[in-house]
């Protein structure tokens, strides 16, 4: 094919062929640009959707977590408090040894002493020294007036000899100083 068209036209048309060409591929790329951006926004969304999922997920699970954790001191509180009461009433009903030694340490005429003394759980036996019969009467007599003990029994050889006296004696925590102790 031959072209007749003088040279100025050939030349605008060669012009107008490049413009077009520039038009073409720039509203290609303007294209191109304004779809990556869409793509890339709807990137930015699905991301920021999963990001807030995954959000929601962890506070749940957290929530989950100190649940348990509550739970999990709450069953330690109630075994504690289980067992701090089964001490509270274990000491409760235990006799309270330091008031039974005051108690007999009280009723002790002066010159009187103990040698021994066994405790076996309401029952007390007692041996001591006392200088005369007259003081281990007085000692007698202290004992039954204290009404933490009852059935006080000093056997008939503690009577027999008048002065230095080696004496033994039985008695009992009598019920109601151990309902008074609780």
């Amino acid at each position: 094919m031959i072209n007749l068209l003088p040279p100025e036209e050939k030349e605008n048309l060669l012009r107008e062929e490049s413009w077009n060409l520039v038009l073409i591929l720039g509203t290609l790329f303007l294209i191109f640009l304004i779809c990556l951006a869409l793509i890339l926004f709807s990137v930015k969304i699905f991301i920021s959707g999963q990001l807030e999922a995954q959000k929601i997920l962890l506070l749940q699970e957290e929530k989950k977590f100190e649940e348990s954790q509550i739970q999990s001191l709450e069953e330690k509180i109630t075994v504690s408090n289980q067992t701090l009461s089964k001490l509270n009433s274990f000491y409760q009903s235990q006799t309270n040894l330091t008031e039974i030694l005051e108690k007999i340490s009280e009723t002790l005429p002066p010159g009187t002493y103990l040698t021994t003394l066994n405790l076996n759980l309401a029952q007390i036996s007692l041996s001591g020294f006392s200088p005369t019969r007259e003081i281990l009467l007085e000692f007698k007599k202290n004992l039954e007036k204290e009404q933490t003990f009852g059935e006080i029994y000093f056997p008939p050889s503690n009577w027999v000899k008048p002065t230095d006296i080696d004496f033994i004696v039985t008695l009992r925590i009598t019920n109601q100083y151990e309902s008074t102790n609780k």
